[in-house]
């Protein structure tokens, strides 16, 4: 079994442990209702960007605070004046040392901004940086591919939306996660191996906070099976990129419950129609669907359960395409970048 399956699989008990000792999160926010906030940033890159997309999803919808990801290279290559006092900055990372995102998330705190970190090494000069620090407790993550760090981070990241709103029944919600992990887990997902072992390009699909796990599984499928995969939300696809989807393209779209869902059932329909290769993933109540998905307590939090099944397939496609998904040829487990 590959350290990516043995990580994947880890994920429950991590978001149970982070449930078992609430109390930074809580207290973040507190000092996030304590005044207003007019807009919430994030900074972060690569899986941790996904991370953040799903939080900004929830930060807008739930809370109403528009949420923009911030280029790193605006405060650190250009240093431009930021007006950010009194605003929310959070950056999201796994090893917490790449030295872009400790000198912007310094200067968005120099510049007045409540500043705080999701990541997963205790101590490390992001957290430093950010002074609020929410730890993942994910542990050592020895694959290169990111799995339970980037699901902390989802699950962090309802923790933190849950608490600032005040929401007991989706408090609830998160607390039940561990369990819907577990069922996401055992999920057969391998027709999408042998739909998938021979592809060398693919389009992934979904929207609102299912876009986030759309995006991090088309990076996967790059880094870890070497397929071009690319992501886009159901309503972009319809214009450009929908050229390119021809008989027999594939495609991959998550479709979980919300109000998105509907959208993206009748774009796979139309997909089908077309000759594409489709592989649908949805509930069961969903008779089109191809690829099971579990779901969670509440809906919002789906995504979180699918990037699971969603990991388990990918190590499993790696190792039939002849491909380490542990170590991906020229990547490192941790990038710094300047």
């Amino acid at each position: 079994m590959s350290n990516m399956l043995k990580e994947a699989l880890a994920s429950a008990g991590v978001v149970a442990a982070q449930l078992a000792d609430t109390s930074r999160v809580q207290a973040l926010a507190r000092a996030l209702e304590a005044e207003p906030r007019h807009v919430a940033l994030t900074v972060a890159r690569g899986s941790s960007d996904h991370a953040a997309s799903y939080f900004a999803s929830l930060t807008m919808s739930r809370i109403g605070v528009p949420v923009a990801s911030i280029p790193m290279s605006i405060a650190t290559l250009q240093q431009a004046p930021l007006r950010v006092k009194g605003q929310f900055a959070l950056a999201f990372s796994q090893s917490g040392r790449s030295p872009d995102l400790v000198a912007t998330m310094r200067a968005l705190h120099d510049a007045g901004a409540l500043t705080a970190a999701m990541v997963n090494v205790g101590g490390s000069p992001l957290a430093e940086a950010a002074g609020n620090e929410l730890p993942l407790l994910a542990g050592p993550e020895l694959s290169v591919a990111a799995t339970k760090s980037y699901i902390a981070m989802l699950a962090m990241s309802a923790q933190l939306v849950a608490f600032w709103q005040r929401d007991a029944a989706f408090l609830d919600a998160v607390r039940a996660l561990p369990a819907a992990l577990d069922r996401a887990g055992a999920l057969d997902w391998s027709k999408a191996v042998d739909e998938l072992r021979d592809v060398s390009q693919m389009i992934v699909i979904g929207r609102g906070p299912g876009l986030a796990i759309a995006q991090e599984a088309a990076l996967k499928l790059k880094e870890t099976s070497g397929i071009q995969a690319e992501a886009f939300s159901s309503a972009e696809v319809r214009h450009g990129p929908m050229e390119l989807i021809d008989r027999d393209y594939p495609l991959l779209v998550f479709a979980p419950r919300g109000p998105e869902q509907a959208g993206l059932v009748q774009l796979a329909r139309d997909m089908q129609k077309r000759g594409a290769r489709v592989l649908l993933a949805a509930p069961a109540d969903v008779p089109e669907a191809t690829l099971p998905l579990v779901t969670t307590a509440d809906p919002t939090l789906d995504p979180i359960a699918a990037i699971l099944s969603f990991y388990v397939m990918a190590a499993s496609l790696a190792a039939a395409r002849g491909r380490n998904p542990d170590e991906p040829r020229y990547l490192n487990k941790v990038t710094e970048t300047h």
